[in-house]
Order: C-alpha cells, then sequence, then structure tokens
C-alpha cells in the first residue's frame, strides 16, 4: 500500500509542474523546496530529480519541529520553480544537491530579482569541488560580483533565535559507520562549511550548507541511528534561517 501511495504522489507531481496553478499561502510559513531541472549529466531515472531529495520526509518532520519549538503557523510543504508566478509570495526556499542543479538564465535573473527583493534561499546537501564550482558559477550569473564569505560566529544569523556556538558535521545517512562500542562516528573527508551571500545592505540572502546534509538530519530525525547532537544542530540552523528571513 506505501510503495502505491509513493507512486501516486510521484506522478501527482509530474502531472503538477506544468498544469495545477501554485497555490497562495494559507499561513505564515510553508516549507518551499526548489524544484530545478538536473545537469544532463547528472540526470536520474524518470520522476527522480535531485531537487527531490529527501522529500517529502525531510519537511514534514522539520515542519513538526517548528511547531513546537516556534511559534510561526507553520503549513505542509510545498514546491515549485523559479519562474512561478507565486515565487515571491513565500520569504524562504530550499534547494538540495545544488552541485546538479541547471538553471537558464531566466531562472537566474528571476533568483536575483527574488533575492534582491527581500527573499533568502537555503542550499544544501552538495560535496567537493565539482559540485562547488557548478554552485559557484551559478551564483556569479545569479548575483554577480557579490563574495561568497564564511558565515562569522558573531553573524546575527548564529544568534537571532538559538545561540549556535558549535559547528558539528551534519553528514548525510550514508557517511554514518557504528564505532567501538556502538558509537556512531562520521567517515567524510571534507570539513563542513558554513558560507552566505549579503547584499549591499548586509542582509544574508543565500545560507550555504557546503559539504554537509542538514536535509538528512531533518529527514531521519526519529532514528535511533542518527546522533542527536547532530539533529539538533540541524534544527537550530534551519529555524534560525527561517527566523532571520522572517525578520530581515
Amino acid at each position: 500500500m506505501a510503495v502505491w501511495l509513493i507512486i501516486i504522489a510521484l506522478l501527482a507531481v509530474a502531472w503538477g509542474q506544468d498544469r495545477e496553478p501554485a497555490r497562495l499561502p494559507e499561513t505564515e510559513f510553508h516549507f518551499l523546496r526548489l524544484q530545478y531541472t538536473d545537469q544532463p549529466r547528472f540526470r536520474r531515472g524518470f520522476l527522480r530529480g535531485w531537487w527531490m531529495q529527501d522529500w517529502p520526509a525531510a519537511e514534514i518532520h522539520f515542519a513538526q519541529g517548528m511547531r513546537r519549538m516556534t511559534r510561526i503557523q507553520t503549513g505542509e510543504g510545498r514546491h515549485l520553480r523559479l519562474p512561478d508566478p507565486h515565487l515571491f509570495d513565500y520569504p524562504w526556499i530550499y534547494a538540495t544537491q545544488v552541485g546538479y542543479w541547471d538553471l537558464s538564465r531566466q531562472e537566474t535573473d528571476r533568483l536575483r530579482d527574488y533575492l534582491l527583493r527581500g527573499g533568502f534561499l537555503v542550499v544544501d546537501d552538495f560535496y567537493g569541488p565539482q559540485d562547488w564550482e557548478l554552485f559557484r558559477e551559478s551564483m556569479e550569473r545569479t548575483l554577480p560580483g557579490r563574495p561568497i564569505l564564511e558565515i562569522e560566529p558573531d553573524h546575527p544569523i548564529m544568534h537571532v533565535l538559538f545561540d549556535i556556538n558549535e559547528r558539528t558535521q551534519i553528514p548525510g545517512l550514508r557517511h554514518l559507520r557504528s564505532g567501538p562500542g556502538g558509537r556512531t562516528t562520521v567517515e567524510m573527508a571534507t570539513p563542513p562549511l558554513w558560507r552566505a551571500i549579503h547584499d549591499d545592505n548586509g542582509r544574508m540572502v543565500v545560507a550555504i550548507n557546503f559539504n554537509m546534509d542538514v536535509g538528512d538530519a531533518w529527514e531521519h530525525a526519529d532514528m535511533p541511528e542518527y546522533p542527536m547532537e547532530m539533529t539538533a544542530l540541524a534544527y537550530r540552523f534551519g529555524i534560525n534561517y527561517i527566523v532571520y528571513a522572517m525578520t530581515h
């Protein structure tokens, strides 16, 4: 039964991409996932675009945490493409696997307009030099000349709701191994990096989770195998991103 429900959901996504108009927000906040076309060399099978990684479990679990830990009225998760006319109705969008996305000129122009008019983008779950270069190039087309900087410990986003002082690796489930005494260890050769792009007024407009997988920490929040300290940090970062986006 569960398999058929997943198939029906995927078919609904495919049918709705070009036929069903996006819905307007019904509450203060919806987890909005960015839908995009994959680079030709990275394309997967039918109805398995990289934008869907961890969907919909990540946003379902994260929304539950939002309702418990904040007073923000949080609705169900949604997804749309950059040219969608309702893009500007949402203050915050999330994009995963951005080392594989293929943004057109129309889409980068649209994303620039969205960000400079008050929008906020979180990117997540990409690794290594090849992914970084593709993402960096797409950001150079989106926001020409704007530097990508490390998020410093005293940046307002680190303290807007939760005080975040640690930079614990937030790995994908595939990077976890069972160590001595049953302790979970992380097998990754690259360090986690929190980076950002700002507008001319110093407002962060793009939050970058590089060499980590915050979406997996949300998706697997109910799994005993996924370390609690990593899930807790992923929730604190995610909520701080949202509160910052909605107040700046």
